[in-house]
């Protein structure tokens, strides 16, 4: 057997692969004899089959199957020996003379090699790495949602500002009738909240739906009209109310602590506020690591360049899948994946370059400490070595959550990276500037 490849430029080759007779004929004749001991053919003993008849009748399958065996194991180990780093997999070269009638065969294949490029995070411009805070009036806000999570409802029969009031929202020819407690707070403007404040139980109030709420989302809360009708709808509504409460607000006191955060784990307003703004700040160092994972994706994308053998990955999309697709679906399948592409090929450089390989020690010990977290949740905060492990294997086994927990590290590893290594300007600001600036 005899293996050649040509390189057509730097991003395709054709290799071409000769096979001999001697190549795959005696595994042919063993496969053969093998059947002719058991094949049961009607008018021979098993075993006495002659051996023409058992060619004729598996002759040439076994002949095809053999061949392409070795012809796949051949290319795998050629690609591995040569170190080329190739894109999809080989594609066969259509050959109209090909015949198995032959003794000899030669095969051909197109090949897409990856493309050799440099990566630098040393970017000119630097990216943004935010670091969001929790202001004053975040905290306060929290206090204020906890305080009314945790107080209670006081029956009152006139409508002040500030209240809760339960009752039924209805126009007959809109269909609206739901039933609902709007906390007054909701409503957007004077003009509305003025309709509610001083009226008393069994009282209708007549409303407009443009404008009444600050969001219009809150018609599909509180009206249950349809999410795409929301947006447009302006017509007069009645709300007859049947309640009326004033929301009195939990006492900041330690019976409330230790129902927040365990019993004398935060003591004084000042310690709640600090935890609160821990937290919260947590929280946010998750979302800013995510959009800093994003910008420095986008960063790396638009700044690494280099070309792709695009016309064969087109080729080997069009065959790849469980369907056939046409021409034309696969150009635009890969254009759409493109991108993802370009990074894949990036991100595969950064972690040989620099040995972001994930280890499966490291994945385990990532599943031991969340499996601890939720065990401590449950107020199981002691779980011996013997469960530890015995539920840790149970998580491993499944596969497609070690694929999900090494992506997971994976992730970790970059970000850290990008974190040492990119040209990063950080950046604090309040949550509420953070969604500004960024989703805009």
């Amino acid at each position: 057997m005899e293996i050649t490849r040509e390189n057509i430029d730097e991003l395709n080759a054709v290799i071409k692969v000769d096979i001999k007779k001697d190549d795959y004929n005696p595994k042919v004749e063993k496969i053969l004899k093998d059947y002719r001991k058991t094949a049961n053919i009607p008018g021979f003993r098993k075993g006495h089959v002659p051996m023409g008849m058992v060619k004729k009748q598996y002759g040439q399958a076994v002949l095809v199957d053999e061949v392409n065996k070795l012809l796949q194991e051949s290319l795998n180990n050629y690609i591995t020996e040569e170190k080329l780093e190739v894109l999809g997999n080989p594609l066969p070269k259509d050959q109209e003379s090909f015949d198995w009638e032959q003794d000899d065969y030669s095969f051909e294949f197109e090949l897409g090699l990856s493309p050799k490029f440099d990566v630098d995070l040393n970017t000119k411009k630097p990216i943004t790495q935010y670091q969001i805070v929790a202001d004053e009036e975040m905290i306060d806000n929290q206090i204020k949602t906890i305080q009314k999570q945790y107080g209670k409802l006081v029956a009152k029969e006139e409508v002040e500002e500030g209240d809760v009031v339960a009752g039924t929202f209805k126009n007959e020819e809109e269909g609206i009738e739901n039933t609902t407690t709007l906390p007054l707070e909701k409503l957007k403007g004077k003009r509305n909240l003025n309709k509610f404040v001083g009226a008393k139980v069994g009282d209708t109030v007549s409303l407009k739906t443009k404008s009444l709420f600050e969001d219009d989302h809150n018609l599909v809360e509180f009206l249950k009209v349809e999410h795409d009708k929301a947006h447009e709808l302006d017509v007069e509504v009645s709300f007859e109310i049947t309640e009326v409460n004033q929301q009195e607000l939990a006492e900041l006191d330690q019976e409330l602590f230790d129902k927040l955060f365990g019993e004398g784990n935060v003591k004084t307003v000042t310690e709640l506020k600090e935890k609160i703004k821990e937290d919260a700040e947590n929280q946010f160092k998750q979302q800013s690591d995510q959009q800093l994972l994003n910008d420095i994706t986008e960063r790396l994308i638009e700044t690494t360049s280099f070309n792709l053998p695009g016309d064969f990955l087109q080729k080997w999309i069009q065959v790849s899948g469980e369907n056939q697709l046409t021409a034309e679906e696969a150009k635009e399948e890969y254009e759409k994946s493109e991108k993802g592409l370009r990074f894949q090929l990036i991100e595969g450089k950064l972690v040989q370059e620099n040995d972001l390989q994930v280890k499966f020690e490291e994945i385990k010990e990532i599943t031991r400490d969340r499996i601890k977290m939720q065990m401590a949740q449950f107020g199981q905060t002691d779980p011996s070595e013997k469960d530890l492990e015995d539920i840790t294997a149970r998580v491993l086994s499944n596969q497609d959550e070690v694929k999900k927990l090494s992506e997971q590290v994976m992730n970790q590893k970059l970000l850290d990276f990008y974190k040492e290594k990119a040209n990063l300007d950080k950046k604090e600001m309040t949550y509420e500037n953070f969604v500004k600036e960024v989703y805009k």
